[in-house]
């Protein structure tokens, strides 16, 4: 109709009402050994596009069924609503709550071609920005480390300075980037099964390096142990005839003082923390860290 209408100034009339309403919220709590969480949150407002914000929904619900299923050290929220108006509603109402988050993740954009990209809570230096930088540095895939600013999504809400929760976003091309955003060319064929696959890796990974951090001591800190005698290579290679991960061991006992969590000795070694963990828990199991 716009589109017949000849080129003329018109007025226009907006027939709206103002009354009361409601708002719709999801929310999946898992607890975990420990009331400490982990806040995962996707935003339901766009019903008719695919990549904003279909895939971070389908993603979110994914990383909740795996983790419901798995032992977990965290406690997680998952959080479903309206952007911007559907945070800051769930903040008011559970300002009590927000105490116990220790980290934060939003999802969006999880299916077009672009590289993943992370952008940073508000002061930037918690371990969820660190885990998610190292994740992605090392995943091997090209991504992106951007710093906070002050448009987006619901991380603008949980990291406002009232909050100031440790919230980072993980997406592919960030909003407004590419072509299709807020179109009705961001349908089903604009998100690729593959790019939604290695976005839910990347998730995972960062709330696996969050679950399995931690600060250990090494036993025998005055020089090196010696580790073939107790058959630590062949343990941690997993197998016979691969490649022991010597390398791993030896940044472990290089930085087990008790100041240097796993994730520091991972992103120091530039070394993949699933690695780093590993060895970690080999070292654990033979009384050489505690």
């Amino acid at each position: 109709l716009l589109e017949t209408l000849p080129a003329q100034d018109y007025d226009v009339v907006i027939d709206s009402e103002l009354k009361n309403g409601s708002v719709t919220l999801g929310e999946i709590y898992l607890p975990g050994d420990t009331e400490d969480e982990i806040l995962i949150s996707t935003h339901t407002c766009h019903p008719s596009l695919a990549n904003d914000n279909l895939s971070g929904l389908i993603v979110s619900l994914h990383l909740a069924r795996e983790i419901a299923a798995a032992p977990r050290r965290y406690s997680y929220r998952f959080l479903y609503g309206p952007g911007t108006i559907g945070s800051i509603l769930w903040l008011a109402l559970n300002e009590e709550k927000t105490r116990r988050i220790r980290h934060g993740l939003v999802l969006t954009g999880m299916g077009d071609t672009g590289p993943l990209t992370y952008k940073r809570s508000r002061l930037g230096d918690k371990p969820i920005d660190r885990a998610a930088q190292h994740v992605l540095e090392t995943s091997g895939a090209p991504s992106r480390i951007i710093d906070y600013y002050p448009y987006g999504y619901d991380e603008r809400q949980f990291c406002s300075p009232g909050f100031d929760l440790p919230v980072g976003r993980l997406s592919r091309t960030p909003h407004g980037e590419f072509p299709e955003y807020h179109t009705s060319a961001d349908n089903p064929d604009f998100v690729k099964p593959e790019m939604m696959a290695a976005s839910f890796e990347a998730a995972r990974a960062i709330l696996d390096v969050l679950e399995q951090d931690r600060t250990l001591t090494s036993t025998n800190p005055k020089g090196e142990p010696r580790l073939g005698k107790r058959g630590l290579y062949r343990q941690v290679a997993g197998q016979a005839n691969a490649k022991p991960d010597e390398l791993a061991l030896l940044w472990i006992l290089a930085y087990a003082d008790g100041r240097h969590s796993l994730l520091d000795i991972a992103m120091r070694a530039r070394t993949p923390f699933a690695r780093i963990a590993a060895a970690a828990r080999v070292l654990e199991t033979h009384g050489l860290l505690r």
